[in-house]
């Protein structure tokens, strides 16, 4: 079991950390951080998908193809969580070395969008406020730790509690 689970885990981390490492290196070098969002989300949901396989396998093949949910929901969250550590691991090893003023850059991004938008005032400096709390976070490892996981863990449960749904599977009666 614990082979299956830490492959999953880390074909699923690698595919979102490329993922992640790509589309942060294009917005960072154009300045273009539209879409963005939709990209990382897409990328996270695929690269969750082995969550899914994990579950099933070790259904089908550890456990004579019964699974109930509480299992099911164990092997999906320990994959959901070697992933999400490889997405925060290579985040960190990104931002503090090879884009270190990934927030400013984004945080001006996100203001004049709100400017262009023709945002009214109060809700320009909504947006200052809110993005200056989350520049605060990034200023200390923990911060920048705590908001990457924020930023993928929840995607990771929501699948593996989908997944534990689908796949759970209790003990067929012997004919």
């Amino acid at each position: 079991m614990k082979r299956l689970i830490i492959i999953c885990g880390l074909i699923s981390g690698v595919i979102i950390s490329t993922f992640m490492v790509s589309s942060v290196g294009y917005c960072y070098s154009s300045g273009n951080f539209d879409g963005n969002i939709w990209v990382g989300y897409a990328s996270m949901l695929l690269a969750f998908s082995l969550v899914f396989v994990g579950i099933k396998n070790y259904r089908d093949k550890y456990s004579n193809g019964t699974i109930t949910f509480g299992k099911a929901f164990q092997v999906g969250l320990y994959i959901t969580l070697i992933a999400s550590t490889m997405y925060v691991i290579v985040w960190a090893i990104d931002y503090y070395f090879f884009v270190p003023d990934f927030m400013e850059k984004y945080t001006s991004h996100v203001i004049e969008k709100a400017k262009e938008s023709g945002a009214s005032p109060a809700e320009i400096n909504e947006q200052i406020e809110m993005m200056e709390k989350s520049s605060k976070l990034y200023e200390t490892p923990i911060g920048v730790v705590l908001l990457t996981y924020m930023e993928i863990l929840p995607v990771g449960l929501v699948v593996t509690l989908i997944s534990a749904l689908i796949l759970k599977r209790k003990n067929m009666a012997l004919a």
